[in-house]
């Protein structure tokens, strides 16, 4: 795997044991990067990307981490650099997918989304952020997505936390510019992944072939194809946008 647009560089990606997490974990390890893959809880999906990135030539770490604990985002971050030398790239793509009228939302389950997908994501980049600057500067990344510009019924939660990652991303996208960081994120449309009970299934809205213009759901390898642009040299003059992968669903 040597030789590659990104090779010597170290990337972590949240959410990474399945669907468009596992393929972006994918294409930066294809493309010469070492890979931290985390998830939450499942082990075995965590280490089954990681043995495929070995398997392909590259290098990987599977970690579990709760990226909504402080304490488990730091001693990941220590472990990862302390494995592969440093961190350069960190993609914030774990979030929760829930489906609950606004009307029967508990706090609870409001603040559970929001930990995941906007607390993860903020304590994510202040661990990664000084590393980053140490090594002369990096890329991040958040995975926002369409229903928080289109607006979904049963999504507040959801929408709410994405709408906050992209604030957080522009904020920091000129805050950390003076030492070499871009920060970023990728605003996903209808995917084609599989998913999770709890998700329930996808919002009509979203999920209609004939509302997108290219008649077709997208592939997690083209939303990660994004990515990889948006962390690598090519990438090296963009920072504080949000960049959609929809088929033309939401124009901007």
């Amino acid at each position: 795997m040597s030789g590659g647009p990104l090779d010597g560089k170290v990337a972590l990606v949240t959410g990474a044991g399945r669907n468009i997490g596992r393929a972006i974990a994918l294409r930066l390890a294809r493309d010469g990067a070492a890979v931290v893959v985390n998830g939450r809880s499942d082990r075995a999906a965590v280490e089954a990307v990681a043995g495929e990135i070995a398997a392909m030539g590259g290098k990987a770490l599977a970690c579990l981490a709760d990226v909504s604990d402080p304490g488990a985002v730091a001693r990941m971050v220590e472990d990862a650099a302390a494995a592969l030398g440093g961190i350069d790239i960190a993609v914030s793509n774990a979030g929760l997918r829930r489906r609950t009228p606004f009307l029967a939302m508990t706090f609870e389950e409001w603040r559970e989304i929001l930990s995941v997908a906007l607390d993860g994501a903020f304590l994510l980049a202040q661990a990664v952020a000084p590393r980053m600057a140490r090594r002369g500067g990096g890329a991040i990344v958040g995975l926002s997505g369409i229903s928080t510009h289109l607006g979904v019924p049963e999504r507040a939660h959801v929408s709410a936390s994405k709408a906050g990652l992209e604030g957080l991303m522009r904020a920091l996208a000129v805050e950390l510019a003076p030492h070499g960081i871009r920060c970023n994120c990728v605003a996903p449309g209808s995917i084609d992944t599989a998913r999770g009970a709890s998700a329930g299934p996808m919002p009509a809205r979203l999920g209609a072939d004939e509302s997108v213009p290219l008649r077709r759901k997208g592939t997690p390898e083209e939303v990660a194809a994004v990515v990889r642009l948006l962390v690598g040299p090519e990438g090296g003059y963009i920072t504080g946008q949000t960049v959609h992968v929809n088929g033309g669903a939401f124009l901007t």
